[in-house]
């Protein structure tokens, strides 16, 4: 009987092992609710930046080589901070604002660069600035293997005054 007891424990503990070898996700608890399962598997890459400085840059640009001549002004938001999590590389946060499209384009992290790039409707632009001058801001990317990403910017827990 004892060497039954001790097979069953050993199961038990060579199953449980991947399950405590799986690194939690940092801030994880800032995610939406997964309804769709996208999420259903832990992300291949995570990488979490806690924003120490930002520069907001107005654009204005005109390609004089068509006509039409258009002329541009993007705006965009540069958020600096550091690598809050193990393997984590970025450095750096582009936020885009777009006020014609009818879609955004998909953050994308670029591993050269070390930079995130993000797309937000104009009229967001106002909630990310509050938010940026509302304490500490924190910015996460999650790309999973079935080409599912996730990106945000939250605050940490805040106490309501």
């Amino acid at each position: 009987m004892s060497l039954l007891i001790r097979s069953c424990a050993a199961l038990l503990l060579s199953v449980s092992l991947p399950l405590a070898a799986a690194p939690a996700l940092m801030h994880g608890q800032f995610l939406p609710p997964d309804d769709l399962t996208l999420r259903d598997t832990p992300p291949e890459q995570q990488q979490l930046l806690q924003v120490t400085e930002y520069s907001v840059v107005v654009g204005s640009q005109r390609q004089s080589s068509q006509q039409p001549i258009p002329i541009t002004s993007p705006l965009t938001i540069r958020l600096k901070g550091k690598a809050m999590n193990k393997g984590a590389s970025i450095s750096q946060v582009l936020v885009n604002f777009d006020g014609e499209s009818k879609s955004l384009k998909k953050p994308i992290y670029d591993e050269q660069a070390k930079t995130l790039t993000l797309y937000y409707p104009m009229a967001q632009y106002r909630v990310v600035i509050d938010l940026l001058r509302s304490g500490t801001v924190y910015c996460q990317f999650l790309s999973y293997g079935n080409g599912h990403v996730w990106a945000d910017l939250h605050t940490g827990a805040v106490r309501s005054r």
